[in-house]
């Protein structure tokens, strides 16, 4: 049985809805189809709001199902309907705080994983007074449901491509995995080494920041009653969706701070030159390829590494599916990664301190790097 889903712990309740952004592009993964995006968003709302309204469904039957498929694991919907542990933290369509705007954060799941992944995360975020919205990459994610019903599950044979030729380039990935030295040798390094085989996961994060400049947009257009565009936006994300969020911290003026928890960082970075406050969250096991967040900043960067802790560890997996997330307890790992959030988005978007408050306990260490440039 899955661990109770965390509560939020913020003065607000949460609403969300979802939306989707139709025929944004030509689809490359899949030419002559023009590609579409799902978006979650989740809000502040008051508490004495929710009285009597319905909680948002944690996963659909279809997402199951392709949980099933991609991990290998043995989920049954009906049971996990029947058990009572199918609700999200969250109700759907909330009536909205009148006449208060919150700022954003977008948020970018993990490849392969799906939407409401790091919902906890989200929840927890809206609750301190944040809209998020967690945007689907579609064929990249597990299961992409869209509000006219349709879906599409993950694209079985794109993990081959993540490194190309495969077996050698995983290889030389865990090769690369078990380097040590300074940071500016080990960004180095990853950048050979990607260069060789992952030209794919690179031309992949471009699209992935159109996809959430696209989800951006519509919010533009739609949202701007409850988001405050002006303080600039946030952006975090776990796995390639942290990779996601460092280019657009690097690329675009319009995202001011960002958050990567333990993702890669593919992508053409050399003459990036990141001027935007960034946290890098990780394990020990990938220290290696995060390097390149520490070198080229002009703003403080931020290092939280976990102990006991492995990649999928940092998203709900740890309490909702059993899988190889470390040996820290979900209840802490949720409790620590929400607080390395919020102390640095609400330093940095919501501008309520110099820097953040953030100090090593005895289940992260913190290390901050200060501009270099």
């Amino acid at each position: 049985m899955s661990k109770p889903t965390p509560k939020p712990t913020g003065e607000y309740a949460v609403g969300t809805f979802t939306y989707t952004v139709k025929d944004d592009r030509e689809e490359v993964l899949r030419p002559g189809t023009m590609r579409s995006i799902a978006a979650r968003v989740y809000y502040p709302v008051l508490k004495s709001q929710v009285d009597g309204l319905s909680k948002a469904p944690y996963m659909s039957r279809n997402m199951v199902a392709s949980l099933k498929k991609a991990f290998h694991i043995p989920l049954s919907y009906d049971k996990i309907e029947a058990a009572g542990e199918n609700l999200s933290e969250c109700y759907v369509d909330a009536p909205r705080v009148e006449g208060v705007k919150f700022p954003l954060i977008v948020f970018s799941h993990g490849y392969g994983s799906f939407r409401e992944g790091n919902s906890f995360l989200c929840i927890d975020l809206a609750s301190h007074g944040y809209v998020v919205i967690s945007i689907a990459h579609s064929l990249e994610g597990s299961c992409t449901e869209f509000d006219d019903g349709t879906y599409l599950f993950f694209d079985t044979p794109l993990s081959k491509k993540a490194y190309q030729p495969f077996y050698r380039g995983l290889l030389a990935c865990l090769k690369l995995a078990r380097e040590k030295g300074p940071v500016e040798e080990l960004a180095a390094k990853f950048d050979v080494f990607q260069d060789k085989y992952c030209g794919f996961m690179k031309e992949r994060l471009v699209e992935w920041v159109k996809d959430t400049k696209a989800s951006v947009a519509y919010a533009k257009e739609n949202l701007s009653d409850m988001i405050d565009f002006e303080k600039g936006i946030g952006a975090t994300g776990h796995s390639f969706g942290g990779d996601t969020a460092y280019a657009l911290c690097g690329w675009d003026p319009e995202y001011v701070c960002g958050v990567n928890m333990d993702g890669g960082l593919f992508g053409e970075y050399k003459s990036t030159v990141q001027d935007k406050p960034f946290m890098q969250i990780s394990c020990a096991p990938n220290e290696t390829i995060v390097a390149r967040v520490y070198v080229k900043h002009t703003q403080p960067v931020y290092k939280v590494l976990f102990r006991d802790m492995k990649h999928m560890g940092f998203s709900d997996f740890k309490h909702k599916i059993k899988l190889s997330t470390g040996k820290l307890d979900p209840d802490t790992a949720h409790k620590n990664v929400c607080q390395c959030h919020l102390t640095f988005f609400d330093t940095y978007l919501k501008g309520l301190a110099e820097k953040p408050d953030l100090k090593s306990n005895d289940v992260i260490t913190v290390t901050e790097f200060l501009p270099d440039l």
